[in-house]
């Protein structure tokens, strides 16, 4: 055999053929971290496979896997991951029902590369003065240390330092979720317009003043005030409640009362010594439910609230009879929209005021004593205790410190809660025999 040839083949031909192989090898990119393939060891797989189990679900519904890819493989990057009950519990619902939204992705990806920096960050690198750092979405994060030498990332606290360490990032643990205002404000926005945005416009209906019915809907702006009375809109009443108001608005609805309504409970709750008033409000009548009809309507309302103290003040009696709670929370709702300052600069110009109730036909007094607002008459008045609990252009809630009565009832329960004083007749001993004398006296004068 020629030994240049290998089995047949020239070995000219053999060397061509591999070196052309070795380029063509040569040619292929690389597999390596810039690709858009991430190591087993990365800090999203550690991620991914950690506890934080709420954080990395919501990274995968925000389609930012491919970002966080790039990002790992241009530099390091710490992440600040909420812990799961800060967004599985401690998360508003109404928030994260927004943040889920196909519609918010652009603000569900902005709050969470808003957790992330470009940067490593371990603990032992954690600055001890306040400085900040660009984040991925562009906003800026607030490192700072505690004079009691805890580590905090804006407001929240910093839970479990270097939790996860990978060569390319480290996680660190926080205690809640960190919302940048622009997520905020476009929560805010859509918010306020989630009733409006939607709806068409209906002017509010005509009533015939004949039959008291309504004729067929006006072209008046929309969200204009209802023409019928509030009186007409309200349920029944405590027998058939709760019934649905038969307003004039109609199934679209202009405003949410329901949710007015379930802010201002919350606010009492939250405001402290006002928990009986929510608790009739919400338990033991059907008040609340009512009142966010009423809002829904285009109704205003407010609500002079007694404390704790003053409901404690309350018998059993007063309480027990059919349909007594609602009665007194009906003289304690005003169909208006009064401020404190507006209350008071009436009282101040006019003296005395008297505001309708939802308790016809029964108004409650409002009078200036002592550089404050003054309700009732006599023993049972109150006084604007805690001004502007709540407002929001369509319910105010201000705070008394005493419960309310007509003063029609009030003289009657003090009527009947007045004992009865025994007077003991004076003693009529002699009386006749005196009468008797007194007559024989006279007899004797006319004799002589």
């Amino acid at each position: 055999m020629d030994s240049s040839s290998i089995y047949g083949v020239s070995y000219t031909l053999f060397l061509t053929l591999f070196f052309l192989s070795f380029h063509s090898h040569s040619a292929l990119p690389h597999n390596s971290s810039t690709s858009g393939q991430i190591n087993s060891n990365s800090i999203l797989v550690a991620l991914l496979d950690s506890h934080y189990t709420e954080l990395a679900e919501l990274v995968e519904k925000a389609l930012l896997l491919q970002k966080l890819e790039d990002a790992v493989g241009n530099h390091n990057i710490t992440i600040f991951a909420p812990r799961n009950q800060a967004l599985e519990r401690d998360l508003d619902p109404e928030f994260k029902r927004f943040l889920l939204e196909p519609r918010n992705l652009k603000s569900l990806q902005t709050l969470l590369m808003s957790h992330i920096l470009p940067t490593r960050i371990a603990s032992r690198h954690w600055p001890a003065a306040d400085l900040r750092h660009r984040t991925l979405s562009d906003h800026h994060l607030h490192l700072t240390t505690q004079p009691s030498s805890q580590r905090t990332v804006d407001s929240a606290e910093i839970l479990r330092a270097d939790d996860v360490v990978r060569p390319d990032g480290v996680i660190h643990g926080i205690e809640r979720l960190i919302v940048p205002r622009s997520v905020q404000e476009d929560f805010n926005r859509r918010r306020n317009l989630a009733a409006i945005s939607a709806v068409l416009p209906e002017g509010a209906p005509e009533v015939d003043p004949r039959t008291h019915r309504l004729k067929k809907p006006a072209p008046v702006p929309a969200g204009a005030p209802p023409v019928l009375p509030i009186y007409d809109a309200m349920a029944p009443g405590p027998s058939l409640a709760p019934a649905p108001a038969p307003g004039p608005g109609g199934p679209r609805h202009h405003f949410n009362g329901e949710r007015q309504v379930k802010d201002f409970i919350h606010t009492l709750l939250h405001y402290g010594g006002y928990n009986e008033m929510a608790d009739i409000l919400v338990n033991l009548t059907s008040l609340a439910t009512e009142m966010g009809r009423l809002v829904s309507e285009g109704y205003v309302l407010t609500v002079l609230a007694p404390n704790d103290e003053a409901m404690a003040k309350l018998t059993t009696d007063q309480l027990s009879e059919p349909g007594a709670p609602e009665q007194i929370m009906y003289y304690h709702i005003v169909p208006e929209y009064q401020t404190e300052e507006s209350m008071y600069n009436a009282v101040r110009r006019f003296g005395k005021v008297r505001y309708d109730t939802l308790r016809l036909p029964h108004k409650v007094l409002a009078q200036e004593s002592d550089g404050s607002v003054k309700f009732g008459h006599g023993d049972s008045s109150a006084y604007l205790f805690d001004p502007d609990i709540y407002t929001d252009g369509r319910i105010s809630v201000q705070g008394i410190d005493g419960v309310l009565f007509p003063p029609e009832e009030e003289e009657e329960r003090t009527r009947r809660t007045t004992p009865l004083v025994k007077v003991a007749a004076k003693p009529r001993r002699g009386k006749l025999l005196e009468l008797a004398c007194s007559m024989l006296g006279a007899f004797g004068q006319v004799c002589q």
